[in-house]
């Protein structure tokens, strides 16, 4: 016969050895979600630190540099060949579609087409017409000629005009009409035609040709300016070799500071107390290569303007690598032998070489 002591005491063995199994199960389970807890918060506390390093790159400006010279010029060589590679693209679809195969290309392939020497932007305005009709008997030919000038000779030249402040006037729908009479205009749709915006309307042209055409060159002249097309296009061609030049009759000058003088500079505190601009190509006729014009492409939004356009040129190149090339061929004011320009001040249609050198230059455009 048992005692009931141990009875209990049986009992109480009984008891600790049923508790045991779920005990364990328990404590697994708290430091299971313990685990998952801490390594949540792990994780958490990463991100956070991701998102906060972000941050303060975004306010601290970390990972931005300013574009210096060099970069720019780079971008302009990855540009063009982004360019070239699409072009190339664009024919490759275009021959496929039509069934062209490999080696029927062979056989039939055209040569590429002559990139452009230079391309001329004549800049005119309303109420010009009559010198743009000097213009295209003197030098610039229309229709035929004008067109075997640039298939040729590598030279495309066109009047280079904005719009009226009235858009669709009578000044636009005139232009218009002429355009569609002789196709030698290149309408700046963007820039509001005005005197005292030229040097902007120069920085749109280069701007908006260099985007239009690859070519070597591009010329800015005025519509009272008559250009020998011979002597500009030998004289080019002598300076291929240097990638970034800026050709033109340099000159400096006296920069006037006083408000009502005809050649009044508003920002002329920024020329030093000698008030004298710095050297530029004269404005009447100037020239700069693919890389400038590719430059000026680029960085118009940021490119500052002064009262004229030669002066607002000259000073976009001078913190630049940039060859000047001081021509005197270039000066336009005084006329001599194998000069490439004269000015308005010369009745060029009764000076006696006048005959002999349109004829030239009709027989070497054709």
């Amino acid at each position: 016969m048992q005692s009931k002591g141990s009875n209990y005491h049986r009992n109480a063995t009984a008891g600790l050895v049923f508790r045991s199994p779920i005990s364990a199960l328990m404590l697994c389970t708290i430091a299971a979600m313990a685990s998952f807890y801490v390594a949540g918060r792990l994780w958490q506390d990463a991100e956070n630190r991701v998102y906060l390093g972000k941050e303060l790159d975004r306010i601290t400006g970390q990972g931005k540099s300013a574009i210096s010279v060099d970069d720019t010029l780079k971008i302009i060589g990855c540009r063009e060949q982004q360019k070239k590679l699409t072009a190339l693209e664009m024919e490759l679809a275009a021959a496929r579609q039509e069934g062209f195969v490999s080696n029927h290309l062979s056989t039939t392939k055209t040569p590429p087409k002559k990139r452009p020497l230079v391309v001329i932007g004549v800049l005119t305005g309303f109420g010009r017409k009559n010198n743009r009709e000097v213009i295209r008997k003197a030098w610039m030919t229309t229709g035929e000629a004008l067109r075997k000038m640039e298939d040729q000779k590598g030279v495309i030249a066109r009047f280079v005009i904005g719009r009226s402040a009235n858009r669709g006037d009578s000044l636009d729908r005139g232009i218009d009409i002429e355009n569609r009479n002789y196709n030698d205009f290149f309408i700046l749709d963007s820039h509001v035609e005005s005197t005292e915006e030229l040097p902007k309307k120069t920085k749109i042209f280069f701007a908006h040709a260099a985007e239009r055409w690859e070519a070597d060159y591009y010329a800015k002249v005025n519509d009272d300016v008559y250009v020998n097309m011979v002597a500009l296009g030998s004289t080019l061609a002598a300076h291929l070799d240097n990638p970034r030049v800026y050709i033109g009759c340099m000159k400096s000058g006296k920069v006037f500071s006083e408000q009502g003088q005809k050649w009044y500079e508003p920002d002329w505190w920024k020329f030093g107390d000698g008030k004298t601009y710095f050297r530029h190509a004269s404005g009447e006729m100037f020239v700069i290569s693919k890389a400038l014009a590719r430059f000026i492409s680029i960085n118009r939004s940021i490119l500052r303007t002064y009262a004229y356009d030669d002066v607002s040129t000259g000073s976009w190149f001078i913190g630049l690598d940039v060859k000047h090339i001081d021509d005197k061929k270039f000066c336009c004011a005084s006329w001599s032998t194998g000069g490439i320009c004269a000015g308005a001040q010369f009745n060029l249609i009764e000076e006696p070489w006048f005959d002999m050198y349109t004829t030239e230059i009709h027989h070497r455009c054709l």
